[in-house]
């Protein structure tokens, strides 16, 4: 163990936690100039999840250099479709968006969380100025001028940002002294990768369930990977059941789209929570990921929200390059990202919501808000062009009526 008083100096940024979110902000935090120290053991490969990595994601992914890496163990998503599988009275019809139609060769890509962290921890470790101390912090002490990290194996670490990295519990976080808006969802999801006989076309589907969605995602080949939402007893069921078994009920959910479905070894469940912070920065701290944003797996908005995080930490980071943790640089970020976190969250929690529900008007306006974007395209595009890239969507319509207007105008 190392002396309590070692400390290890020159450390402008503190990084606390490694995994996706941590290892990001490391690399784009040294890419912007910085000295790094990122506070956490290695992950290992026992994560059995796959991310769906948005294309502005995937376009700072390319500046920090990990790209063609993340590309080569990935697969396209080049369409999204919603179906509605409930048994209700009102249902919704079927809807497709296809990255075409807003001129992208997809929307973004698919890989397995264990790929996804080998190759961030690989460029983390080959990075010259950032020194990853494989320790917790086991204690915070956050100064007027500095934050202090004591971490498990003895060291001391001094900076004058932390970036809470830390996950939904984040003991940074609550260092700080901010506060977190939250609840336990009645739901559990269930993560496992499957075979099938049909190809996927690339294409992922959401199927709407009374308990919450159930998603396939393609992988490469003739493989995709699946999020299940259930109750907690019924993903306890799950769990126990036989490969064969499982396989068989998957097929089924999916009416048989995808062929002859066979589970691969191997799956996981995990409660689902959501909760929001009360502020996103304060007392040398910068919360991103799940240390700012919980919420249930719709969408893919999960580490694509932690990935905007880290690029306004980045823009904000180096406008107050001579003390990033200051209160006016920590206020900045805390406007900067509360918007498009406050959104999102919104807006996962209520379609999850509407998804459990049995209020008629509820089941109604589901069903007509599907039915808009299934039928009007310029509706349809703005929601893609949204989903993509915050406040897009509206600059992206505009342009469509000036292209439109300017075709039709007398010459």
């Amino acid at each position: 163990m190392r002396d309590t008083t070692e400390t290890i100096d020159g450390t402008p940024i503190l990084v606390a936690g490694t995994g996706p979110a941590g290892l990001i902000a490391a690399l784009a935090l040294s890419r912007a100039g910085f000295t790094v120290t990122i506070a956490g053991p290695e992950i290992g490969q026992n994560d059995l999840r796959t991310t769906a990595l948005m294309a502005p994601a995937l376009e700072l992914l390319d500046r920090l250099g990990v790209g063609e890496a993340v590309r080569i163990k990935s697969a396209p998503l080049e369409a999204m479709r919603i179906v509605d599988a409930t048994a209700r009275l009102i249902r919704s019809p079927v809807v497709t968006f296809r990255a075409r139609e807003i001129g992208e060769p997809h929307f973004g890509l698919n890989i397995p969380n264990r790929d996804l962290n080998a190759i961030l921890a690989g460029a983390v470790s080959e990075t010259p100025n950032i020194n990853w101390v494989k320790s917790l912090v086991g204690d915070w002490s956050l100064e007027d001028q500095r934050a202090v990290a004591t971490l498990a194996d003895g060291a001391v670490v001094s900076a004058s940002l932390a970036v809470a990295a830390d996950g939904r519990l984040s003991p940074a976080r609550t260092a700080a002294g901010i506060t977190v808006s939250g609840r336990t969802l009645q739901q559990s999801a269930l993560a496992l990768t499957f075979r099938h006989t049909r190809p996927h076309g690339f294409i992922s589907t959401e199927f709407h369930t009374e308990t919450g969605p159930f998603t396939q995602v393609p992988l490469a080949g003739q493989r995709s990977s699946l999020v299940w939402v259930v109750q907690p007893q019924t993903a306890d069921e799950l769990m126990k059941l036989d490969d064969e078994t499982l396989s068989l009920q998957i097929e089924q959910r999916m009416q048989s789209m995808l062929g002859r479905v066979t589970v691969e070894p191997g799956r996981q469940s995990f409660p689902l929570t959501a909760s929001t912070p009360r502020r996103f920065a304060q007392k040398r701290v910068a919360l991103v990921g799940e240390a700012a944003h919980i919420f249930p797996p719709i969408g893919a908005q999960g580490l694509n929200l932690g990935i905007r995080d880290v690029a306004d930490l980045i823009e904000i980071t180096t406008q107050y390059r001579d003390d990033p943790g200051s209160p006016a640089a920590l206020s900045a970020y805390d406007a900067k990202r509360r918007p498009d976190i406050l959104a999102r969250s919104t807006t996962v929690n209520l379609l999850n919501r509407s998804l459990l529900s049995d209020f008629l008007p509820a089941q109604f306006v589901r069903s007509a808000g599907l039915s808009a974007l299934g039928a009007l395209a310029p509706l349809r595009t703005l929601f893609m062009r949204e989903g993509l890239r915050t406040g897009s969507g509206l600059r992206g319509l505009f342009s469509d009526l000036e292209s439109v207007w300017k075709r039709a105008r007398p010459r």
